[in-house]
């Protein structure tokens, strides 16, 4: 992907639109920036420079300044001061990913208005700059987007992955998207791109813990016939079929560093090479990672280039565990359960408590495999806590407010359903448990112990 230098324009929606001039030699960055103000009423051009940014400030005014600290040639702070000799009260936000230069930021505290740290905190930029030029944001809410139908984002910590996700895909920008193995990290990605000016392209998925380190070069950029044993024919890599369209680097953390530093090289120029070939060949591609690693202590620990941190965490987007999107739980449930039954299948009242009160360490992922276990052991469209996985069977206890320890609400809940099925089937229990979707054996023994303990079973 290489840095263009052409500006980008947002359309001037009102001649009292407030013109925000933002700077970086970062094309993704440019765009990020650029499409996010843009859509909240912000008439946005860019520079890839700072020496070109002056030129168009010579040329045009402009309400706000926006611009990286460290850039080729002249450096933002150098043109900041540039700025304060020129005009002293045009407000200049300054965005670096570097903890060292915080300090001198700090210091120049009277000439720049703020600085935002790397990666950007979008609702924090937006504020900064609403702020500092008067504008009220006319343009419509990325809460507004219409998302994919078989998204789901129920629980206040997803809408705002969501809204993060809907935010950056228009734009160029590198994403890096973090958190635990089976969270939806992968869905996020799909997101990105759906909803992204490249959605007619492909998007490109490649695991790089799941490819042997001597292969994975020649996975992602090709190789040449004969470029080493076993090499019998010409393969284009994964990087030329996402030419046009994305690309997403899944885990990247387990990636050596010699391809970190190919890697690099891509990110920086677009350039690479087949493994076995001296020709030069681009790409396109615009390039997203995910790990469950903390790259930032990988980085610390020498494991992991600190120059690619920076490029691929231009935007950080953090998917937060299952156990903590409690909201999420029963819409991915029902949503799997009609994927894999076909039909419509049914959650039991226990059955919801059961999945609520688990702590679901393996995320979305154990919840998808076990309702497809569910489904597979249900034989009517009713699925019942017994049908669910062991580990989950007996969790209820451990769950939420609202299930009551030791599991007392939810077996309350299952007995109350069995007795009312029982009722409108006139107490027929062959067909009480075809209804209910249990064996027959398993109502002989539930209707067992609520005669025990005084509830009426019979008619």
């Amino acid at each position: 992907m290489t840095d263009r230098t052409d500006d980008f324009m947002t359309p001037v929606s009102s001649s009292k639109s407030p013109r925000v001039l933002i700077v970086d030699d970062d094309d993704g960055q440019r765009s990020l920036l650029a499409s996010f103000l843009g859509r909240r009423g912000f008439a946005t051009q860019t520079a890839a420079s700072a020496e070109q940014a002056l030129a168009r400030l010579e040329a045009e005014p402009y309400d706000m300044i926006v611009s990286d600290v460290r850039m080729p040639g002249m450096s933002g702070l150098e043109m900041l001061a540039e700025v304060r000799r020129r005009q002293p009260a045009l407000p200049v936000l300054m965005v670096t990913a570097f903890a060292d230069i915080r300090d001198a930021v700090g210091a120049m505290r009277d000439g720049a208005l703020n600085y935002l740290a790397k990666p950007i905190d979008l609702d924090e930029l937006y504020d900064l700059a609403r702020r500092a030029t008067g504008a009220g944001g006319g343009a419509a809410s990325v809460d507004e987007v219409e998302l994919p139908a078989d998204t789901i984002a129920e629980s206040a910590p997803m809408r705002a992955v969501i809204r993060e996700a809907a935010l950056a895909a228009p734009s160029e920008v590198r994403i890096l998207i973090t958190g635990e193995s089976g969270a939806g990290k992968e869905i996020v990605a799909d997101l990105v791109h759906r909803l992204s000016p490249r959605a007619g392209g492909a998007l490109v998925k490649v695991n790089c813990a799941a490819i042997p380190e001597n292969l994975l070069e020649s996975e992602l950029f090709g190789h040449e016939r004969g470029a080493f044993t076993g090499a019998s024919s010409q393969r284009i890599g994964r990087f030329e079929e996402a030419d046009g369209g994305t690309i997403l680097l899944d885990e990247i953390g387990e990636m050596s560093p010699g391809l970190q530093a190919k890697l690099l090289r891509v990110i920086q120029d677009g350039g690479f090479q087949r493994v076995g070939s001296n020709r030069e060949r681009r790409t396109d591609a615009r390039i997203l990672a995910s790990t469950n690693r903390d790259l930032e202590a990988e980085v610390a620990a020498g494991r992991f280039r600190e120059d690619l941190f920076f490029r691929l965490n231009v935007l950080e987007i953090h998917v937060p565990p299952l156990r903590e999107r409690v909201a999420d739980i029963i819409p991915l449930a029902n949503q799997f359960a009609r994927q894999f039954a076909g039909g419509r299948p049914r959650l039991a009242p226990a059955t919801i408590a059961r999945l609520e009160a688990h702590n679901w360490p393996g995320n979305v992922r154990e919840l998808r495999n076990a309702i497809e276990r569910a489904v597979l052991m249900a034989r009517g469209e009713l699925i019942l806590p017994e049908h669910l996985p062991r580990r989950v069977q007996g969790s209820a206890a451990e769950g939420p407010a609202g299930a009551v320890a030791g599991g007392g609400r939810i077996e309350e809940v299952e007995r109350g359903l069995i007795l009312q099925t029982l009722r409108e089937h006139g107490f027929n229990r062959t067909e009480t448990a075809r209804a209910l979707g249990i064996s027959r054996r398993t109502l002989l023994y539930k209707i067992q112990q609520y005669r025990q303990q005084g509830f009426p079973v019979e008619p």
